[in-house]
C-alpha cells in the first residue's frame, strides 16, 4: 500500500474530522465514537416488578370470568369468580371460614413442630456423627420410602379419629423433607472450614457451632419451605379422617351438595395460607442469611 506525501508548501489536509471519530476514549485507546449500551435489564427494570408478577394471574382471572360469563363455563363445572368472591364473602360473615382456617392452622402448626423438633434432631445425630449416621440413616431412608398417605389407617388404629391422627400424618409428612435437607447442609460443609476453625484453635462445639450450623443454615432453610409445601399437602389428606371442623371439613359439605364455589373458596385458602408461610420462611432466609450473597436474576 502507498502512502502519498503532499508536496512542500501545498496546503495540509484537513483532518479534524478524522481526529474527532478516532479520538482517543476513557482508556487511551484510539476509537470511534460509540454511544452507550443500556443493559437489558435495566431497560426491563422500568417495569414495576410487582406488575410484571401479578399480570399472569390478573390475566388468567379475566379470561375465567369472560369464559364463565359467555357460558363456556357453567357453575355445575366451575363457579365464576364473582360467584366464589360473593360465597366467599358469606363463609367470613357468618364466621365458618375464620374458624375453620384456624382449626386447619392449629393442626398444620403442631404438625410442623413436631415434625421440625423431630428430622432436625435426627439430622443433627446422623450428620455430626459417624455412630449416629450408621444407626439412624438407614431407618430413615426406608421409612422416607413408605407413602405417609398409606400410614393412615395404621395412625387411626392405633391414635382414634380424634386430632391425634391427623397431627400424627402432618408430622410424618414435615420430618423426612427437613431431615434430607438438614443433614445435606451438615455433611455439605466444606472441609477447607473445618481445618480453617481447627487451626485457629476452636473446640468441636466451637466448629459445631460457629462452623457446621451456620454452613448447614441454608439447607435447614430450603427443607422447611419444602416441609411447609408438604405439610399443606398432608393436612388435605389428614382432614379426610373423620373431620368435623377445618377448611377440609368445609370441602367435604361442598362435594356432597357439588358446591364447586365453596370448593374452590377452600382451595384458595389453602394456596393463600401456603404462600404466606413461604413469604415468613424467604423472610427468614433474608434476615438469616445476609452473609451469603446469592444470585438474584437478570
Amino acid at each position: 500500500m502507498s502512502i502519498s506525501h503532499a508536496p512542500p508548501g501545498s496546503p495540509s489536509p484537513d483532518i479534524s474530522g478524522i481526529s474527532k471519530s478516532f479520538a482517543p476514549n476513557a482508556e487511551g485507546v484510539s476509537g470511534p465514537d460509540l454511544q452507550p449500551v443500556v443493559p437489558v435489564s435495566s431497560r426491563r427494570a422500568r417495569v414495576p416488578r410487582w406488575l410484571r408478577r401479578t399480570s399472569g394471574p390478573l390475566l388468567l382471572l379475566v379470561l375465567w370470568q369472560l369464559l364463565s360469563a359467555t357460558g363456556v363455563l357453567t357453575a355445575d363445572v366451575l363457579a365464576s369468580p364473582e360467584r366464589i368472591a360473593q360465597v366467599g364473602r358469606d363463609l367470613i360473615s357468618d364466621g365458618s371460614l375464620p374458624s375453620a382456617m384456624g382449626t386447619s392452622l392449629r393442626r398444620v402448626a403442631f404438625g410442623l413442630l413436631f415434625g421440625t423438633v423431630i428430622g432436625t434432631g435426627l439430622a443433627l445425630v446422623s450428620g455430626l456423627f459417624r455412630i449416629g449416621e450408621d444407626l439412624v440413616d438407614a431407618p430413615v431412608q426406608m421409612l422416607r420410602t413408605v407413602p405417609f398417605v398409606g400410614l393412615i389407617p395404621l395412625f387411626i388404629i392405633w391414635f382414634g379419629i380424634g386430632e391425634a391422627p391427623k397431627t400424627a400424618i402432618i408430622t410424618l409428612g414435615v420430618t423426612f423433607p427437613l431431615y434430607l435437607n438438614v443433614y445435606a447442609g451438615i455433611r455439605g460443609v466444606d472441609t477447607q472450614l473445618i481445618e480453617a476453625g481447627e487451626s485457629l484453635g476452636l473446640s468441636r462445639w466451637g466448629l459445631v457451632r460457629h462452623v457446621v450450623l451456620p454452613g448447614a443454615l441454608p439447607g435447614a432453610l430450603t427443607g422447611l419451605r419444602y416441609s411447609l409445601g408438604v405439610a399443606w399437602l398432608a393436612l388435605v389428606f389428614a382432614e379426610q379422617v373423620n373431620a368435623d371442623s377445618g377448611i377440609g371439613f368445609l370441602r367435604v359439605q361442598a362435594r356432597e351438595f357439588l358446591r364447586t364455589d365453596v370448593i374452590v373458596v377452600c382451595l384458595i385458602v389453602y394456596a393463600f395460607l401456603g404462600l404466606l408461610a413461604d413469604f415468613i420462611v424467604r423472610s427468614l432466609e433474608r434476615l438469616l442469611l445476609q452473609w451469603r450473597p446469592t444470585f438474584t436474576g437478570r
